[in-house]
This record gives C-alpha cells, sequence and structure tokens, in this order.
C-alpha cells in the first residue's frame, strides 16, 4: 500500500472529473452545496442547544416551572443568552434538515455513480481495453490492477462515492463543530494556575492533548487495516468470480464428474477469504477496544476534569453541562480520525483498487498493434511478428496478402497459431510488431464459440447490431435457412442461449447473423466445426449463394470445407520456433 500523498492525489484524481468537468457539474455542485449548508445547520443547531442545555439545566436547579416550560415547548427570554427557542422547535427543524441531508446525499450519490459507472465502462470498453487485460489475466500475468474488473465497476465504485461523500462532509462539519466550540469552551474554561504559571483557556489544551494522543494510538493499531481490507476486496472477489465460472460451465463439470475438483478449488478460495478476514478481525478487535474506552472515557472526562470548578462554587450546574458539552463536541471533533479510521482504511483500500484498475486500462489502451487503417483491397500482414502472452513468437517478420473476392482457407497443426493470425487481422492482439493491414469496408470475424449477450434470440441473432436492426422478415428467413426453424415461436423469449443451445445449434445461429450483417469480409475460425459433415458443407453453400460478394477467410480442416475455397495457406510451425506462410 502507497504512503498517504499519492493515495490522496488518487483520491482527488478519482473524485475530481464529476464535478469539474462533466455535463453535470453544475447540478452536482448545486446539489453539493445544499447537502453542506443542511450539514453546517445541523452544526448550528447543535451551538443553540449548548445554550439552551445550560439554560434549561438552570431552570431544574432553580426549580423555575415557567422557564421548564417555555424552555421545552416554546421560547423563552433568557437574561443571558438572549432569546432562545423551544426543544419542540429545535427538534422539529433537526428533523426536517436531518431528513432532507440524507435524501439529498443519497441523490448526488446515484448521480455520481451513474456518471462515474459510464464513464469507467466507456474507458474500459474502448480500444478493447477489456480485452488485453483479460488475456494477461487469462495467461496468468494478472496484477493488481486487472484482477476481478466486475467487482471494481460494480462495488468499488458504490463504495468510493458513498465514502467519499460520507467522509468528506462529516470531516467538513467537525471542522466547523471544532471551531464553533473553540471559541465557547475557551470562554468557559477560565484560566488554570500550575505552579505559578496562569494557563488561559486550560480545558482547550486538555481536549487537544487527550484527541492527539488518542489518534496516534488509532493509528499505530489501525494502520495495516487498509492493506488487509484491500487484500480482502480481492479474494472475496476472487471466490464469487470462481462460483460464476461453474455455473456457467455446469454441463462442462457434470460430464467430467469434477464436483471434487471444483469443491477443492472453492474451499481453497474460501480458505484464502477466511484466513484474511481473521486477521482483519484481530486487528479490528484491538481498534475497537481502544476506540471504545477511548468514547467511554470520553463520556466522563470532561466531567472530571470541569468538577473542580463546580464543587468551588464557580459554576452552576447549567455552566457544568454546557461546558461538558462544549468539551465533549471540542474533543470528538479533534479525534475524528479515531471514530472514522475503519471507514477511511476501507476507502483507502477501495481508492486503491480503482486507482490501479484505472492505470491498467490506460496502459491497455495505450498499447500499439500496429493496425493500419488507411484502408485498401486486402487483409495481411507487413513484416509482422505475432508472439504469445508468454512471449514464445508464432511467426517473424511475416508477410502475406489475403486479397479481396479470392477465399482462403488456412490450415495447420493445433496451436500453430491460426487463431491468432484472425485475432491479429481483427486489430485486438496486442502481442504483436510490425504493421496490421485492414482492408476497407465492414469486416465480421466467427470465433468457434460464438458469444450471446443477455436478452432474446432476436437480439441474439442480431448482435452486434441492436434487436431492432433489421426485419423481422429478415431475422426469421435467416434463422430458417440455416436450419433451426423450430426456435422461431421463441425468437422474442429471453433465455441464456450461450447455455440453451448446443454447440452446433450456437454455430447455426452465428452464421445467421452473417447472413444479417452481409459483411463483405467473413472470417470464420472453425466456426462450423461443431457440426456433421454434411450440415457444415450445407452452411458453407449457404455463405456463397447468399453473400456472393463477401470474401470468405477460413480456418478448417475438413477437406469438403476446403474445396469452397480457391487458395489454401498452411501455417508450417516446426517445433515450438517461429512458423512461415506458404501456398499448398
Amino acid at each position: 500500500m502507497r504512503g498517504i500523498a499519492p493515495f490522496l492525489r488518487d483520491a482527488w484524481r478519482l473524485a475530481k472529473p464529476y464535478f469539474a468537468e462533466s455535463d453535470e457539474r453544475w447540478s452536482a455542485r448545486l446539489l453539493l452545496a445544499a447537502i453542506v449548508v443542511l450539514n453546517l445547520s445541523l452544526v448550528g443547531m447543535t451551538v443553540v442547544l449548548n445554550f439552551w442545555n445550560r439554560a434549561f439545566y438552570n431552570t431544574l436547579q432553580d426549580k423555575d416551572l415557567k422557564g421548564f416550560t417555555e424552555l421545552l415547548l416554546f421560547w423563552r427570554q433568557d437574561e443571558k443568552d438572549g432569546l432562545l427557542p423551544g426543544f419542540c422547535v429545535i427538534a422539529a427543524l433537526y428533523i426536517a434538515v436531518a431528513v432532507y441531508r440524507t435524501y439529498l446525499n443519497q441523490w448526488l450519490r446515484i448521480k455520481w455513480r451513474r456518471w462515474m459507472t459510464e464513464e469507467l465502462l466507456a474507458r474500459w470498453l474502448s480500444d478493447r481495453a477489456y480485452y488485453r487485460i483479460g488475456l494477461q489475466t487469462a495467461a496468468g500475468q494478472a496484477n493488481i490492477g486487472t484482477d476481478n474488473p466486475d467487482q471494481r465497476i460494480a462495488e468499488d465504485l458504490s463504495s468510493f462515492v458513498a465514502d467519499a461523500l460520507a467522509l468528506s462532509i462529516d470531516l467538513l462539519s467537525n471542522i466547523v463543530t471544532l471551531f464553533s466550540f473553540l471559541t465557547i469552551l475557551w470562554g468557559l474554561s477560565g484560566p488554570l494556575v500550575v505552579m505559578g504559571m496562569t494557563i488561559p483557556g486550560y480545558l482547550v489544551w486538555v481536549a487537544l492533548v487527550y484527541s492527539v494522543l488518542g489518534t496516534w494510538i488509532t493509528h499505530r493499531i489501525g494502520r495495516p487495516l487498509a492493506m488487509l481490507n484491500f487484500r480482502q476486496q480481492r479474494v472475496e472477489a476472487d471466490f464469487r468470480f470462481a462460483l460464476v465460472r461453474l455455473r456457467e460451465n455446469v454441463e462442462g463439470i457434470a460430464l467430467y464428474a469434477g464436483e471434487a475438483q471444483e469443491r477443492g478449488g472453492l474451499t481453497d478460495r474460501f480458505a484464502a477469504l477466511a484466513a484474511n478476514w481473521w486477521q482483519i478481525m484481530r486487528r479490528t478487535k484491538m481498534l475497537n477496544a481502544f476506540t471504545s474506552g477511548y468514547g467511554q472515557i470520553a463520556i466522563i472526562f470532561p466531567y472530571v476534569v470541569i468538577a473542580p470548578r463546580y464543587f468551588a462554587g464557580a459554576l452552576t450546574l447549567g455552566d457544568l453541562t454546557q461546558t461538558a458539552d462544549a468539551f465533549g463536541q471540542v474533543q470528538g471533533a479533534m479525534s475524528w480520525m479515531v471514530g472514522a479510521y475503519t471507514q477511511l482504511a476501507s476507502w483507502r483500500a477501495t481508492v486503491e483498487r480503482l486507482a490501479t484498475f484505472e492505470r491498467a486500462i490506460d496502459a491497455a489502451r495505450a498499447a500499439d498493434v500496429g493496425l493500419d487503417r488507411a484502408g485498401g483491397n486486402s487483409f495481411g500482414l507487413d513484416d509482422a511478428t505475432l508472439a504469445l502472452p508468454n512471449g514464445q513468437t508464432l511467426v517473424e517478420h511475416a508477410a502475406l496478402v489475403l486479397a479481396r473476392g479470392q477465399s482462403v482457407v488456412v490450415t495447420g497443426r493445433s496451436g500453430s497459431g491460426k487463431s491468432t493470425l484472425f485475432r491479429a487481422l481483427a486489430g485486438i492482439w496486442p502481442f504483436t510488431e510490425g504493421r496490421i493491414l485492414r482492408a476497407a469496408g465492414r469486416a465480421l470475424f466467427l470465433p468457434q464459440r460464438p458469444y450471446f449477450p443477455l436478452g432474446t434470440l432476436r437480439h441474439a441473432v442480431s448482435y452486434p447490431a441492436g434487436a431492432a436492426a433489421y426485419p423481422d422478415a429478415e431475422i426469421r428467413a435467416a434463422i430458417t435457412d440455416v436450419g433451426l426453424a423450430a426456435l422461431l415461436p421463441r425468437l422474442d423469449e429471453e433465455d441464456a442461449w450461450g447455455q440453451r443451445l448446443s454447440g452446433g445449434e450456437q454455430q447455426r445461429l452465428a452464421v445467421a447473423r452473417a447472413l444479417l450483417a452481409r459483411p463483405e469480409w467473413l472470417f470464420l475460425d472453425e466456426a462450423t466445426a461443431s457440426l456433421d459433415p454434411q450440415s457444415e458443407t450445407s452452411l458453407y453453400a449457404l455463405l456463397k449463394s447468399r453473400l456472393p460478394g463477401t470474401t470468405i477467410v477460413s480456418i478448417a480442416h475438413r477437406p469438403d470445407v476446403a474445396a469452397f475455397h480457391e487458395r489454401h495457406l498452411v501455417l508450417d510451425r516446426p517445433g515450438d520456433g517461429p512458423g512461415v506462410f506458404r501456398d499448398a
């Protein structure tokens, strides 16, 4: 965990854009100003209650029933303090202010969180940063900035906004409280003579020493909590991610009868979670033991300090209660960090996770894949080197041209780099040197395992366009043409289609997407390999007839598929060395 100064810079960098640069900055500032005013109003009521408290207890000491009733229900003109409102008036105002302070705070929280969520999502999804970060995670190269992006966007942003508002407003209120009651306490303290030396406002100095000592001890005890909370957020997200992975792959696990392995993996992840939690518990127990004792002593401490003057007759009962209350307010404001330390530690961990995630996104977006977007009539490689995330070279200084209008089938042994070639041509592979040539016009890449978004079957077949992008008749025709007419009654039904459909049905639906999109270039990475040979050749015949102007580039192994292509390209890669392209 880094030092305080970098942490504060990160917190400011995360918080500033919404209030300084967003389209909502003026409404956000207005809401924030209203919240601040309401909080300061509560501080003002606390000051009024301090004087009301003295007058009220003096009426009890004097057995003044009329004054007691006035201070309780209406108002009273006090000789010393002037006009004082009754408790009912103060309480009614306090309730109204407290209710709207919370309401406006929640309003600002959801507005701020929504804006930050949209901004972070836009950055994460831009320039395929999400994909490059995912590659690092899949290759075991994840760092503290790339793990569990779902948690950082869904939970850490919410915690950051809530704690930022709560802590900043609370700190401001405590600062105003401190200066509001400091003058009161200084005037009520009187001088203290110690060894012939007169100490003016001695209660202020006592409160300062008490608070500084408590804050220092709290920091010494609670300092490890920030790192422990950071680690806890990570292991919690790891455990939740493992559960989601199990849910998404239930059939494969069931077929392998891999329940014991899954249970062992989940148990190990939870053990790491529990072990870190025990450390948090032990450290929190120590912190709570001190802060609870500190708080209990703070209740009686001012009375002990002030009691000599009261018993000497220098103070009335009302003066005693007012002085004790003022001392408590000053000491409490000075000791703000003691009560807020646990929340501060948690917020610091949240800021660290968001800041490292943003830096990881910026680094991923800055990665240059050497894509030539000038356009042309071909896809290909120009003195390009492709490697795996672990640094292993697939092809080195390769030159390749895939011409428009010439269909090509790419073959080669498993693991030679055929799919990586397609990723590079798509412009998403970051482990690339040299230039990647990309032809003008729309290109569609169909992977072996299609992706299905959440939503209806109509949305799934229209992806990546929206559900309303194509006429209903065209969608129904495409689904029928690929042999999925039985699914037409469920076209507007929402389901987990990626799990509901078989592998072959998923690939058929992906081909239907191509029929709807009508791209100029169509790349198929074994996109029909889950089908039987007859169905596979039927789909290729369908693509050829329905998309006559589309250049098709396929990765395939079956001779029947190769027959639909004019050029046969082989990627030869001996052993683990770099491969070369040759025409068969």
